[in-house]
Formats: C-alpha cells, sequence, structure tokens
C-alpha cells in the first residue's frame, strides 16, 4: 500500500472494516519495536495508541517513499486537512475516525499533530541538513517529543509529569534513532548530526552538493555520534528517574520503551562509527526479555 492509499482508502463503500481494526492491523504488520509497550495497556487505551501510532506511521510513509518532494508535500497537506476535520469531528479516512475517538476521549493537542507533519516536511526534503544544535532539537521535538505528548495522556499521565517525560524519552529515542540509522539516512541524502559539530570535529566544507555518505565515512564523524549518544544515555538516565516517581501502571508502557531503546543504544555503542556500519537491532529474545522484566515485573 503507498503512502497515498493509506490517507485515501478506506471510505464507507470501499472498507467496512472498523478503523479500530484498520489501526490496530497497521500496528500489527508494522514490526515496531514499540508493538509490546503498546499491548500491555489495556483496551481502550491500546486502540487510542494504536490510533496514534497509524497516523505517525502513513506520514513517516510520505516522507520516506519515492515520490518528488513536491507530492509529498502535497500528500502531508492532505493529512493536515484530515487532522482539522478530525478536530471538527468529519474525518474522511479510517485513521482520522479513529483519531477523533481518540481525541474525543483525551486532551490531545491539535498542534502537536501538526509539529509531527511538519517534521515530516522535513523529511520529504530531497536535501536535509541540520545547521546547528538548535534546529535540530527544534527537529526532534516534532517528530518524536511531540509524539510522547500525544501519548502521555493515553498512558494516564497528567501534564504535570507527562510533558517532560515527553521532552526527555522524545528526544533519548530519537537520538539513538539518528546514530543507528547514518547510512540508511545518508541513502536518502538526509544529514541529522549538525553541521556546526561536524565542523568543531574538523569537516568545516559541507554544502547541498557534498553526499551525505561522504561526510557519514569520515572519521570526524565518530565524535558527533559520540556526543549526540551521550546526550541520549543522559536523557535516558532523567527519564528513568522520572518513571521511578510515577504510578507504575502509567509508567509501565514508556518504561518498555525507554528499556528498548537504552539497549539498542548500548548495542550500538558497542559497534562503534567506523564506516562501513551494519544496522544495529535487537534480537527477539531480548526483545522478550525486556517485555518479561520490565512490562511484567
Amino acid at each position: 500500500m503507498t503512502a497515498a492509499q493509506t490517507l485515501n482508502e478506506g471510505s464507507p463503500s470501499e472498507n467496512v472494516e472498523s478503523p479500530t481494526c484498520f489501526t490496530a492491523r497497521i500496528v500489527q504488520r508494522s514490526g515496531s519495536s514499540f508493538y509490546w509497550a503498546m499491548r500491555v495497556l489495556d483496551p481502550e487505551r491500546r486502540a487510542a495508541i494504536y490510533a496514534i501510532y497509524a497516523f505517525c506511521r502513513a506520514v513517516d510513509d510520505i516522507a520516506d517513499g519515492t515520490d518528488t518532494p513536491s507530492v509529498k508535500l502535497r500528500q502531508l497537506a492532505d493529512w493536515r486537512g484530515e487532522i482539522e476535520r478530525v478536530y471538527h469531528a468529519t474525518p474522511e479516512t479510517p485513521i482520522g475516525r479513529a483519531l477523533s475517538d481518540v481525541v474525543a476521549r483525551y486532551p490531545l493537542a491539535h498542534g502537536d499533530f501538526l509539529s509531527v507533519i511538519k517534521g515530516m516536511e522535513t523529511d520529504a526534503s530531497a536535501c536535509l541538513r541540520m545547521a546547528d544544535m538548535a534546529a535540530l532539537s527544534d527537529y526532534v521535538d516534532r517528530v518524536a517529543c511531540a509524539v510522547g505528548r500525544l501519548c502521555t495522556p493515553i498512558f494516564g499521565l497528567a501534564a504535570e509529569h507527562g510533558q517532560p517525560l515527553a521532552e526527555a524519552l522524545g528526544e533519548a529515542l530519537q537520538l539513538t534513532n539518528i546514530v543507528r540509522d547514518l547510512d540508511e539516512d545518508a541513502a536518502r541524502n538526509r544529514l541529522y548530526l549538525p553541521l556546526d559539530r561536524l565542523a568543531a570535529a574538523g569537516i568545516s566544507e559541507i554544502s547541498a552538493a557534498t553526499g551525505a555518505h561522504s561526510v557519514c565515512a569520515h572519521s570526524a564523524c565518530a565524535v558527533v555520534c559520540d556526543e549526540l549518544a551521550c546526550q541520549a544515555q543522559a536523557r535516558f538516565h532523567e527519564v528513568a528517574v522520572m518513571l521511578s516517581n510515577m504510578d507504575p501502571k502509567a509508567a509501565r508502557a514508556p518504561r518498555l520503551m525507554m528499556a528498548a531503546y537504552q539497549r539498542l543504544l548500548e548495542k550500538i555503542i558497542r559497534a562503534g562509527w567506523k564506516s562501513p556500519r551494519r544496522r544495529v537491532s535487537l534480537s527477539r529474545g531480548e526483545k522478550l526479555w525486556i517485555v518479561v522484566r520490565h512490562g511484567w515485573f
């Protein structure tokens, strides 16, 4: 299914599947590292998180797709329109209908959905570069922290606890993704390592014409990766402290997310930054152990 079909599929005449079943099917076939973190929630909260995930999956698929940037931007604009309809209780898609039920039950900020779309518009560009850490922080807030802000009310966390958790956990998760996916992103001409950090490490001449692969192959790239990995570790530590002071039931899903990605980051660091890199992932056994340890006990 293409990204455009994900948005347009499911008008009443074409699809009799309920919105909840539709979004659950998207999650089940995704292979997401967060699957078990979502599964530990009670059925109502799980269905709500599935709807959030399905939306994020749909817009991410657009950004990562093979269409031209202009086509991607039009597709993302369609999603911006659908989010407007969600908040007016007039959605036109299965995911939109699922989200409409969710926003009626939980205090989800309209602006956070739009922030996620704006982040995907950044990813949709033909050549992505981050000028400095401030630019990267803005991007991380849109594609990760905003998702956390949508999820924490569903976990059952009040805003005074959920907002700081979303900021810290979102940043830790996204920085882990960035250092894991260096070569995969470079193949799409995306370079998330801040140019000012790269310059300080010894790579001073980087422009739109400079291939992302050549930057990622430079030995100085490891310095910046180390910095971002250390920043992610520090944020994971903050998350652990926050979760220890929260209701255990409400903290269970984000604790699983943290544990899985913290373990992933440890493996990435051990593998090192020397090019060519292999993509690091968690084994089935590692995922099972994390679920048993952090989800059930």
